[in-house]
């Protein structure tokens, strides 16, 4: 055997970077950082924990990387879901159901990883837990913008607390998606007319 083909085998293994996260990702979101082990991330990305180690270093630093993904899928699934609608009021209507329907069935049974990750921010590192906390401070500001965009344009009443009202629309859908882990909202459209008078 030349000398070649010995360094062949020893070449550590190919693997689809995205996919192993998207993986780790459900794991995640499943179990929580805590709870989730390297034999589950093992089993899930089809990789050994060698080939974890090596790739990613260590669990802590697979999870800032499979939590920035997470973020970056579903702001982009939520912006092209409001990309159609132009008024404020109508795009927090959208916003409302695209959380809704995160919240429903198996997608809702997974979990957000943002408010696992925050429920949990007190046993996380310092720089884990502010990563859930930029996440919904972010989410917070965006809500607020809409709002005013609402108001700009005369969809949304003039007089409400933009501040106040993305703060009780805040914790409505992180509540939805709590609430996704063990059953469904018995009917999405009424909560969201329902929702939707705090904009009045």
């Amino acid at each position: 055997m030349g000398q070649s083909q010995v360094k062949e085998r020893g070449r550590p293994r190919e693997f689809d970077t995205d996919s192993a996260l998207d993986q780790a990702m459900l794991v995640f979101r499943n179990r929580g950082y805590h709870a989730a082990t390297i034999g589950d991330l093992s089993t899930a990305m089809g990789l050994t924990s060698g080939s974890i180690y090596k790739a990613f270093k260590d669990k802590r630093n697979l999870f800032i990387q499979v939590f920035a993904r997470y973020l970056s899928q579903r702001s982009a699934a939520l912006q092209a879901r409001l990309a159609p609608f132009a008024s404020g009021r109508e795009r927090i209507a959208e916003w409302l159901r695209f959380y809704l329907e995160s919240a429903a069935d198996l997608e809702g049974q997974r979990g957000c990883l943002v408010v696992g990750s925050t429920v949990e921010s007190q046993a996380l590192d310092e720089e884990l837990a502010g990563l859930a906390r930029q996440a919904v401070m972010r989410n917070r500001a965006f809500i607020g913008e809409m709002i005013r965009e609402g108001q700009r344009d005369g969809s949304i009443a003039a007089g409400i607390d933009p501040a106040l009202t993305a703060d009780l629309l805040l914790c409505l859908t992180l509540g939805m998606r709590v609430m996704g882990k063990v059953t469904e909202i018995r009917d999405g459209n009424a909560a969201i007319a329902q929702i939707m008078k705090l904009l009045d």
